[in-house]
């Protein structure tokens, strides 16, 4: 276990003005309230907040994050409460704990439930101070180092969160390593086989590569210093799972894969960039298609870097990243890596949103997702959103907009504005008009067609690619298709009052919808106008509130015609229906049918219906009962 002198004394090797009273009071205050706590393996639960804390100081962290690795866990797991939080250790380090504590079960259903609000709420924290992020990081990457003690099944459950929740979260920040490490230990537990096998490969090819490694590094140190530019040149091995991953989405075998290995030339500016690039495509042999400029446009996570492939001396493929020292920095570390003990951090979060297009866009992307999507949608959301692999796409006037991959001009129009989303009806690609469910590609330039009548379909839900455009398109339809049902149902109890020749008072419709158990007449027109209230107990609360005698009619009701349940009306052969369940009898069938005049003359709307649709059927003065569709307007 690491001492408490040993803790000050690693802050205090990066940051020497590190407040050390504040490291000693939260290391001592720690390990008093977890006690004498054992985690699943045997060890002291106090092991735990200390290693994420030697984590954190491996990013370089300020004193505040530090502490809060060292307290993290005890509003959740002890007796410490956020009030003591704040007096001991002040409003900034107590609202930075309390962010990472996780919300209890009182009130929620399930365990995707509460994960999806524990998320929310941590998302929220982190859109406030960044700090939450990096600590939450380190606090999973401890656990999954140590995951092995746990049940099978939860390591699985845990392994399966990291790979969809923390994991791209870290490479959101740019924080690769980190991002790397998390994946890769979820590998190893989700898909082993393929886990063992891939390491084997790997440990092969390093084996057996070795004095190619060695050859490339050295001759292009050599013909870089030639030039007078000096790099250093990092030999690195693809992670697993990234292999994995590449393996699976291009449905090939391990043995094709050709760029396992790469390497990072790391040089002075941002000029020698460019002038390696010349001199590496001088004196190689260029893959074409891999040359990559992510410098004049960095990646959404702040990633710069030139990558080039070349042909190495064993006709093997090699791939370059070039890159200045600064970049490198921020292409391990990402966010880390503005050095945030510099300013003591949170009264500086708006400098490091300037300074970090990741961070600002996280930001957004946190607003949007904790705007009114319902627990059961915002882990679905919340995944897409944090997808990695992205297209780069413009608008005509140049602006950037960056999709995951998969993305079609539906979520592009949403990711300029939800008006633009909400209206759009077609789009030009490249110049050209093209269909909505096309994939974009980087470079694409994107017009978007507009007509402010028009308003998404539902069938956009399964065509769109980010959390943005599918939480918009489902609000914008479930508020068009309110809007129709209380149309329809204002409709179908105006024609009802309109025959029993009888008006209803303000009073009277409070009085119609606490009859039929409704809040208020809106919801009830709502409930009518979706099927949910027919017109029979419709008619019935119209005469209980109005104090009229209702004549019933005797109907001649008929069987269904066929053994699975469904019935033709005799006037119309468009129109077969069944009873819900298909029930071909009995007293439910007969409720169902006992609206319905089947000798009356039937047709359907212009809308048309298809299998499965529920229906409502408008029977207009001196004409047939109209059939509708109730998604139709």
């Amino acid at each position: 276990m690491m001492r408490q002198y040993e803790l000050v004394e690693l802050v205090q090797a990066y940051n020497p003005n590190a407040d050390e009273n504040l490291l000693n009071k939260a290391y001592v205050y720690a390990m008093q309230k977890h006690g004498s706590q054992k985690r699943v393996n045997g060890d002291p639960y106090f092991n735990h907040p200390l290693e994420v804390a030697a984590i954190l100081t491996e990013l370089k962290l300020d004193d505040a994050s530090i502490a809060v690795g060292l307290l993290h866990d005890t509003i959740e797991d002890t007796d410490a409460t956020r009030a003591e939080i704040d007096q001991l250790f002040g409003p900034e380090i107590g609202t930075i704990v309390d962010g990472l504590t996780k919300i209890e079960r009182l009130n929620l259903v399930s365990r995707e439930e509460a994960q999806a609000e524990n998320l929310r709420k941590l998302l929220l924290a982190i859109s406030q101070d960044v700090r939450v992020l990096l600590v939450k990081l380190a606090d999973r990457l401890h656990n999954m180092r140590t995951l092995q003690f746990m049940a099978p099944e939860k390591q699985k459950r845990i392994a399966q969160e990291t790979m969809d929740i923390y994991a791209p979260l870290a490479g959101r920040m740019g924080m690769q390593d980190m991002r790397n490490e998390l994946e890769d230990l979820s590998f190893r537990i989700l898909q082993p086989d393929h886990y063992a096998a891939i390491m084997a490969r790997l440990d092969q090819l390093q084996e057996d590569n070795r004095e190619a490694i060695d050859t490339i590094t050295h001759e292009l140190t050599e013909r870089l210093a030639d030039a007078g530019i000096t790099a250093r040149v990092k030999a690195r091995v693809k992670s697993p799972y990234s292999i994995f991953a590449k393996i699976e989405r291009k449905s090939i075998a391990l043995e094709q894969l050709s760029d396992m290995i790469g390497f990072r030339v790391i040089v002075g500016s941002l000029e020698e960039c460019y002038q390696t690039v010349g001199i590496i495509h001088t004196q190689w042999k260029v893959v074409p298609g891999r040359f990559k400029d992510y410098i004049s446009v960095p990646k959404h996570n702040d990633y710069q870097s030139i990558h080039t492939t070349i042909v190495g001396p064993s006709r093997q493929r090699v791939e370059l990243q070039i890159r200045t020292e600064e970049m490198d920095r921020v292409a391990e570390f990402g966010i880390a890596a503005h050095a945030l003990y510099k300013d003591g951090a949170s009264a500086n979060l708006g400098r490091i949103e300037m300074e970090s297009h990741a961070y600002g866009s996280l930001r957004q992307t946190i607003s949007h997702l904790t705007s009114g999507i319902a627990a059961e949608d915002f882990l679905e959301y919340t995944k897409l959103e944090l997808f990695q692999d992205q297209v780069f796409c413009f608008t005509p006037r140049g602006r950037l907009i960056a999709l995951p991959r998969g993305a079609t001009p539906i979520d592009f129009a949403y990711a300029l504005h939800t008006d633009i989303g909400d209206t759009c009806v077609g789009a030009k690609i490249n110049g050209l008009i093209l269909p909505l469910v096309t994939q974009l590609r980087s470079g694409d330039e994107v017009e978007i067609l507009r007509d402010h009548n028009h308003r998404p379909p539902s069938n956009w839900i399964g065509i769109a690619a980010t959390g943005k455009a599918r939480a918009a398109i489902r609000r914008s339809v479930r508020q068009s298709a309110i809007q129709r049902a209380l149309a329809l149902g204002e409709q179908v109890l105006n024609m009802m009052l309109e025959r029993e020749g009888v008006t209803l008072e303000e009073s009277e419709g409070k009085a119609l919808a606490e009859a039929l158990e409704q809040p208020t007449k809106r919801d009830l027109l709502i409930a009518v106008g979706e099927g949910k209230i027919g017109s029979e107990p419709l008619g019935n609360a119209v005469a209980q509130v109005k104090g009229l005698r209702r004549r019933r009619r005797k109907l001649d009701l008929p069987v269904a015609d066929t053994a699975d349940g469904w019935f033709a009306l005799r006037a119309t052969d468009q129109f077969r229906f069944r009873v819900p369940g298909g029930q071909r009898s009995g007293p439910r069938a007969k409720a169902a049918l006992a609206q319905l005049d089947f000798h009356t003359a039937v047709s359907v709307s212009g809308e048309g219906v298809i299998p499965g649709d529920r229906l409502v059927g408008i029977l207009e003065p001196d004409a047939p009962i109209t059939v509708y569709p109730i998604h139709s307007d």
